[in-house]
């Protein structure tokens, strides 16, 4: 009995194997899948702009502590380094950059940089809201957020007719927005995140 059995055992031992090959060789080959992983967001990091005073510091370099004003074309320059180009770009990135161009005349460097005023973050609220004006943003901000700013609507307003003016390398795009929508928890999409320069006309 025991000698019939022998072959038929080796036979699904070797089933078995082959099948476990297999999957291994499919799982190995496979695309890989993520489950639940959300993007990368990048919603929380300020980007420096046209007007923003920059605070940029190379350690024990006396002459290499300096205040610089980002200028209307988005660029600074400071010595050695020269021209950078800070628009749209966060302090992290800057500090990357300027280290990389310093480090052939200092090897042993360490620079900072930071973003003393964000003058240059602003966006323009105007129309039958309670304060209209300029507002700087120093965190990111959405369109629901800078009405709150700009003190609510009035009375008077339009809230399902409410437009962003934003202007982009010589472009101009207008977004629509309906403040009834957002706060019936409606078409959120239209409460976009805002950028610099961005205007928004409540009528």
């Amino acid at each position: 009995m025991k000698g019939n059995k022998t072959p038929e055992m080796a036979w699904s031992w070797l089933c078995a194997l082959a099948l476990f090959g297999a999957g291994a060789w499919m799982s190995a080959h496979a695309a890989p899948v993520q489950i639940g992983l959300p993007a990368p967001q990048d919603n929380d990091v300020y980007l420096v702009q046209p007007g923003d005073i920059l605070h940029v510091t190379v350690w024990r370099e006396a002459d290499m502590q300096l205040e610089v004003l980002v200028r209307p074309d988005g660029s600074f320059s400071i010595p050695l380094a020269g021209e950078i180009v800070a628009k749209n770009k966060s302090a992290a990135m800057l500090t990357r950059e300027i280290s990389d161009k310093l480090q052939k005349y200092m090897p042993d460097l360490s620079v900072t940089v930071g973003v003393k005023q964000p003058a240059g973050n602003k966006v323009y609220v105007i129309g039958k809201v309670n304060q209209p004006g300029e507002f700087i943003m120093t965190r990111p901000m959405d369109v629901m957020q800078a009405l709150t700013v700009a003190g609510g609507l009035n009375k008077y307003a339009a809230p399902g007719d409410i437009k962003i003016i934003r202007r982009e390398n010589g472009e101009q795009t207008v977004f629509h927005f309906d403040y009834g929508d957002i706060e019936d928890g409606d078409h959120l999409k239209q409460n976009i995140m805002l950028r610099s320069g961005d205007l928004i006309i409540v009528p």
